[in-house]
């Protein structure tokens, strides 16, 4: 079965976003559980771009596709599972790159919605909190977007976020979006 293309961001409300990502429907890979049956000769840059065998995938069906069945084991490991056979998959950082995000309303009323580099649309909220870690290289913004997967947020959104940050008056800096404040500085 093909998988959809991914919605425009800016033609929809958050309103709109939130119905789309509640009613998105992804196979249930936490209640498979097939024998381990090795690695898959796949990985995932930190670019977002999805490997075979070295050879980026270039067809985005094919990537959304492998997106929904990429589960997050209790060590850290990353797997591509499904209900007879389970393969490791390298991530260099995270799964999923947020690369664009949308933003209703003001203050402690702010609502903001990210697209993945899959078409994913996911609303930060409580279930789906911003965190920032420090690395070598500054600061690195995640969006958990489910069962331990993450997003890492793309240099230009994170600039957005980062005005959105210093300018709203909190003290510490940080971020509401769906009654839920997250603290820029790293953790």
């Amino acid at each position: 079965m093909p998988m959809p293309p991914p919605p425009d961001l800016a033609s929809l409300s958050l309103a709109e976003i939130a119905k789309l990502a509640s009613e998105q429907r992804l196979p249930p890979v936490a209640s498979w559980n097939p024998e381990h049956c090795g690695h898959s000769d796949m990985r995932i840059a930190r670019d977002g771009t999805w490997y075979h065998q070295g050879s980026p995938i270039g067809r985005p069906a094919m990537v959304r596709l492998f997106a929904s069945i990429l589960r997050r084991e209790p060590d850290g490991r990353h797997v591509l599972v499904t209900p007879v056979e389970k393969l490791d998959i390298d991530v260099e950082d995270a799964p999923f790159v947020a690369v664009e995000m949308k933003l209703e309303g003001e203050g402690e009323a702010t609502e903001i919605a990210f697209r993945l580099n899959t078409g994913d649309l996911i609303p930060a909220g409580p279930d789906h909190a911003i965190r920032f870690e420090e690395h070598d290289d500054g600061p690195h913004p995640y969006l958990a977007v489910r069962g331990g997967l993450e997003a890492l947020i793309a240099r230009p959104v994170y600039y957005e976020l980062a005005a959105l940050a210093l300018n709203n008056g909190s003290d510490p800096a940080g971020i509401w979006s769906r009654c839920a404040f997250f603290p820029v500085e790293p953790a």
